[in-house]
């Protein structure tokens, strides 16, 4: 996973300003991972698995 994988979520945020919610990638690694303030890389399992009670599991 790299900054440059975000490259164009990167743009959308700058385009969007405050519209801009959240940015997501997804990968085949084990751990979400933080790319800013809300660009984040999410393994691509976690569309399957159930969540720990947070605010994907309510």
């Amino acid at each position: 996973m790299r900054g440059d994988d975000f490259r164009g979520l990167s743009h959308l945020a700058r385009r969007l300003g405050d519209d801009f919610l959240a940015g997501v990638v997804l990968y085949t690694g084990p751990e979400t991972l933080s790319f800013g303030d809300k660009l984040k890389a999410m393994p691509i399992s976690a569309l399957w698995e159930v969540g720990d009670g947070g605010a994907a599991g309510r």
